[in-house]
């Protein structure tokens, strides 16, 4: 199967640059997996769709505003960084830009000083491990200090970092937001649970590259990033349980997909689990945990639509996306929402 076979045609407008103002206002497309059949409703009427009965599982990871500008310490000349992985306490890796002259010893400022980092070595891909100090906490350091790192098809500035959390983000690790999950409110998930549905946590803390475009011509020559995930043995019972029951495991997101997947690529019943995911999901590949997923419109011939064709089927999903183009949806982080039920 080749990449090029994920090709739809994209106007540019139809790209979200900004939040609606209501979370859970957006539209929401509904996908029969096994029809095709296509519905439109709104984000809200999700409650409505999930059964009693059903898990809900959401990915609870909170994104870094990990990117920083500050200036090289001896020279005052402007730099960017970009915060990948964390190694130890105050250790990343990061990309740095421009980064051709950041030899090891090399130092930087940010703020007013609040924030200093030292490049220890350069690793893979040209990256560099950086070793920063600052007083307190880092998180505090970077909330005051940092910016969100939006994906590079949004050119608008945010205004309000919140808006690319989800509203039940506790764990940071995150570069980039589980962004099916920005759909919801608390008040939706208070009616979601009212109706007799238990909603499960997992972690995945997503990185860069999953904007990373597939350059093989095959998908199967397709290297997948790692991301690192963890299953509570909470979350585990409850999928466990859910399936004993003859009811559906609904993940939001292709991020908790991939966790549920990677801890049940074995099979049920399901135990706790945590590590580095580098699991790629493409048409062919059997799903041994997920019933359903809510999702968002993804990028042309990317690895995300790739793992949603092969929940619903690559012709239903590309006519889906052509129908969501005529019908003017918001595509992607910020845009509208998919249930393939």
């Amino acid at each position: 199967m080749k990449t090029s076979d994920f090709y739809y045609d994209l106007p540019e407008e139809l790209i979200a640059q900004e939040p609606l103002q209501k979370r859970d206002g957006s539209r929401l497309m509904v996908l029969d997996k096994k029809s095709g059949e296509i519905e439109h409703r709104h984000f809200y009427d999700i409650a409505d769709m999930i059964e009693p009965g059903d898990a809900l599982i959401l990915n609870d990871t909170r994104v870094l505003p990990a990117r920083l500008y500050g200036v090289k310490e001896d020279t005052g000349g402007a730099i960017e960084f970009l915060l990948l992985n964390k190694h130890s306490l105050d250790t990343w890796e990061v990309i740095l830009r421009p980064g051709r002259r950041a030899k090891p010893g090399a130092r930087f400022v940010f703020g007013n000083g609040e924030l200093r980092a030292e490049i220890l070595e350069v690793i893979n891909d040209g990256n560099r491990l950086v070793r920063f100090e600052y007083e307190g906490l880092f998180e505090n350091v970077l909330d005051k200090l940092g910016e969100m790192p939006l994906p590079p098809y949004i050119t608008k500035k945010l205004e309000d970092k919140e808006r690319y959390q989800t509203v039940y983000a506790r764990h940071t690790g995150s570069a980039a937001a589980p962004t099916a999950g920005l759909h919801f409110t608390p008040e939706l998930l208070d009616k979601i649970k009212q109706n007799g549905v238990s909603i499960g946590y997992v972690t995945l803390h997503v990185g860069l590259g999953t904007f990373r475009p597939v350059k093989a011509d095959e998908i199967t020559e397709h290297k997948m990033h790692s991301e690192y995930y963890v299953l509570p043995a909470e979350t585990a019972e409850l999928i466990n349980r859910t399936k004993a029951a003859g009811k559906r495991v609904i993940a939001v997101g292709t991020t908790a997909t991939r966790t549920l997947e990677t801890a049940g690529i074995d099979g049920l019943p399901l135990k706790p689990a945590s590590g580095w995911t580098d699991i790629f999901i493409y048409p062919g590949k059997e799903f041994h945990v997920i019933d359903a997923l809510i999702t968002n419109f993804h990028l042309p011939e990317s690895t995300l639509i790739m793992l949603v064709s092969a929940l619903a089927g690559r012709e239903h999903v590309l006519r889906a996306y052509e129908t969501a183009v005529k019908e003017r949806y918001r595509f992607f982080s910020f845009g509208d929402a998919m249930f393939i039920k």
